[in-house]
C-alpha cells in the first residue's frame, strides 16, 4: 500500500502524522491563528506587502490594537511572520510574510478572491434564506 501525504508527515516527536482533525494535533491551533478573522485579515494584509504596525492597523478596519498585537505574535510563533524591530529613534517595528507565511496567504487570498466574487450570489441565497423564515 502506497504512503499518503498525511503518512509522510509525522509530528515533532516523529510518532503520528499530522490530523488537524485531531484534538491534540498542534495543526489544529496554527489553522485556528490562520482562518481566524484577525489572522486571515492580517495576512491577507501582509500579502500586499510588509506593513508597520498601526499600518496594519489601519488596514484591518476594526481590529483592536490589542488583538492585533495577539495575532502577529502568534502567527510570529508559528513561523508565518517576521517582526523586525529597529532601535531607531523613534523605534520602528516592521512586519512581513516568511516563506510559508507568503504560501499560506497566497492560498488564503484564492480564498477571499473567491468569496468576494461570489457575493452577488451569497447576498441572494441570504435573502431568500431569510424571506422563507419571514426575517
Amino acid at each position: 500500500m502506497g504512503e499518503t501525504q498525511a503518512d509522510s508527515v509525522r509530528d515533532v516527536e516523529g510518532d503520528a502524522p499530522f490530523d488537524v482533525f485531531s484534538r491534540q494535533c498542534p495543526s489544529r491551533g496554527t489553522l485556528e491563528h490562520v482562518t481566524g478573522r484577525w489572522g486571515s485579515l492580517t495576512l491577507g494584509a501582509l500579502h500586499e506587502s510588509g506593513a508597520r504596525f498601526n499600518e496594519l492597523r489601519r488596514r484591518v478596519d476594526g481590529v483592536s490594537e490589542k488583538m492585533l498585537s495577539q495575532t502577529l505574535q502568534a502567527l510570529e510563533r508559528d513561523g508565518l511572520v517576521l517582526r523586525d524591530a529597529r532601535l531607531t529613534n523613534p523605534p520602528r517595528v516592521d512586519y512581513a510574510l516568511t516563506p510559508i507565511g507568503r504560501e499560506v496567504a497566497g492560498r488564503l487570498m484564492g480564498l477571499i478572491q473567491l468569496v468576494e466574487g461570489r457575493m452577488p450570489e451569497v447576498v441572494e441565497a441570504r435573502n431568500r434564506y431569510d424571506a422563507a423564515r419571514g426575517a
